[in-house]
């Protein structure tokens, strides 16, 4: 599968392999190498890797401090690449001896792990200094969705600080309709809509923000819809529309 498969395609398949068929779709064009060299892909030689941030990590500040970012990056994303590659060696191996004993607890590594790694690849070009505003097509789609920027903005913003534990919020497109809705997801994977291609994500897991705002979750939402980047909102969802 690649990135230019089409969103019938990636409806076609269920579980895991629809989480994956839908990432490639998401992550797309937008997370190939730019022109700078600063973002290297998030899979590459047949593995999934961890891609560098498209920024410095002082490049956020003062909304999300330097040492935040690095660990949440380095640590926090890395552990989720080396739990995927982990999983899916382990899922080859069984399916070449065909024990399938440990398929229960796999099944579950690869959804949190695969999720967990898509999501943050999203994360890091989610956020932008300084922020930004959408594209006029993008704009006039928010608008007929939601209402109007702004209300799109503070559902986002409602949702993110609304997660029940830890999560996300995510605006995605939604093939079939060709609706944009805005999602919760507690973990990485629980409350997934099928064949929807993330278009924005807030991570409110308590790495992303704790070192700085303690348990205000609500000031980092705050502090991250300052920093959202909707000009590469704008762009997934052109790229979505396309396939």
């Amino acid at each position: 599968m690649n990135a230019t498969m089409s969103r019938r395609d990636a409806l076609k398949f269920g579980g895991a392999a629809a989480m994956l068929a839908t990432a490639r779709l998401a992550l797309g064009q937008d997370l190939t190498p730019s022109d700078e060299g600063r973002l290297a892909g998030a899979y590459e030689a047949g593995q999934y890797v961890l891609p560098p941030l498209p920024y410095d990590a002082e490049a956020l500040e003062p909304l999300l401090d330097a040492q935040t970012l690095r660990i949440h990056h380095d640590k926090h994303h890395a552990g989720y690449v080396r739990g995927l590659n982990t999983t899916l060696a382990k899922l080859s191996q069984a399916q070449q001896t065909q024990d399938f004993s440990a398929i229960k607890s796999l099944s579950k590594a690869l959804a949190f792990n695969g999720s967990g790694h898509i999501l943050h690849c999203l994360l890091w070009r989610s956020m932008v200094p300084d922020g930004n505003v959408p594209s006029a097509e993008f704009g006039e789609a928010l608008t007929g969705n939601f209402g109007s920027f702004d209300a799109c903005r503070a559902q986002f913003a409602a949702a993110a600080k609304t997660v029940e534990g830890s999560g996300w919020a995510i605006l995605a497109l939604e093939p079939v309709a060709g609706k944009l809705l805005i999602l919760q997801a507690e973990k990485h994977q629980n409350l997934a809509l099928w064949g929807v291609v993330p278009l924005l994500v807030c991570d409110v897991w308590e790495h992303a923000y704790y070192l700085q705002y303690q348990n205000r979750r609500d000031d980092w939402v705050d502090s991250f819809m300052k920093m959202a980047d909707w000009s590469f909102a704008s762009k997934q969802y052109t790229t979505a529309r396309s396939k």
